[in-house]
């Protein structure tokens, strides 16, 4: 008997051992699932910056965001606009107050609006049809969601990494990495080049192109962060003309300024309807 109950427990033992190595296998494989295979250093690099910051899926997690939104030039034109998006599924709207810069030629509350499907815009609460300013609105809405959202977007499926060197400027050192966008039919797609700073895996300044306005010399943004909710924002923006060395011009900057962040507002998508009678 006392040798049975020696074998049982023996027994007992290798099946628990079996069960933890394999749960810790099993926990192995999922955690390297969340891990992409990495095209080069400059993708795991850029897959790095994303984890410091928070990735998309945090955003969706917090389901929406809400914020004002200021954009000055350097001659003073403003625009000022209050921007709701749901992250899941890229909902945009911007209500603004001022723009000067934006569709100027129309006095008074304009409100953009995509809500998954289609764009549109409102006057003075009168709906415009108009296709010339429609495009406008279809520049517009995600843009200003791809800035909000662009450091966890720099994951998304279709780009190409391509790792550019080392480079040191004002005393810190940085991870050049350059991004490309496949494109259908050779349309031009934007060039994104990160300047990822070594010591905190941030992105401190980046060239950017603007295909959409066949802009396809680069213009240099730098960043300054602010955390909120857990997240990395860079919440303070000013970008100029540059060359792709990132060399300065003598160009004056153009501010953007994000404030009054608030995540999970519980904005519903009626909200982001033309029609958005509730």
């Amino acid at each position: 008997m006392a040798f049975n109950l020696k074998k049982n427990s023996i027994v007992i033992i290798i099946i628990s051992c079996l069960f933890i190595s394999c749960k810790n296998e099993i926990q192995k494989v999922n955690n390297d699932a969340s891990v992409p295979k990495f095209q080069n250093k400059g993708h795991e690099l850029v897959y790095n910056m994303v984890q410091k910051v928070g990735d998309y899926s945090n955003l969706v997690n917090k389901k929406d965001v809400t914020y004002k939104y200021t954009y000055k030039t350097p001659d003073g034109k403003t625009d000022i606009s209050t921007e709701k998006y749901i992250f899941d599924g890229e909902y945009s709207y911007g209500r603004y107050k001022k723009h000067e810069r934006t569709l100027s030629q129309l006095e008074g509350i304009i409100e953009q609006g995509y809500d998954g499907n289609e764009y549109w815009l409102k006057h003075n609460e009168k709906t415009l049809h108009d296709e010339k300013i429609l495009k406008r609105v279809a520049f517009n809405r995600p843009t200003n969601f791809y800035w909000f959202a662009m450091m966890q977007k720099l994951l998304d499926k279709g780009l190409n990494y391509e790792y550019l060197g080392e480079k040191s400027i004002n005393n810190s050192n940085y991870d050049i990495v350059k991004i490309t966008f496949n494109s259908e039919y050779n349309k031009p797609k934007d060039i994104y080049q990160l300047y990822i700073n070594k010591k905190t895996t941030l992105v401190d300044q980046f060239l950017f192109t603007v295909a959409d306005f066949d802009i396809m010399s680069p213009k240099l943004m730098q960043v300054q962060y602010e955390e909120i909710d857990g997240l990395l924002i860079p919440t303070k923006r000013q970008y100029k003309n540059s060359t792709w060395n990132a060399d300065i011009s003598d160009d004056p900057w153009i501010h953007v300024l994000w404030t009054e962040i608030r995540f999970n507002t519980e904005v519903s998508k009626q909200e982001f309807k033309k029609e958005n009678k509730i």
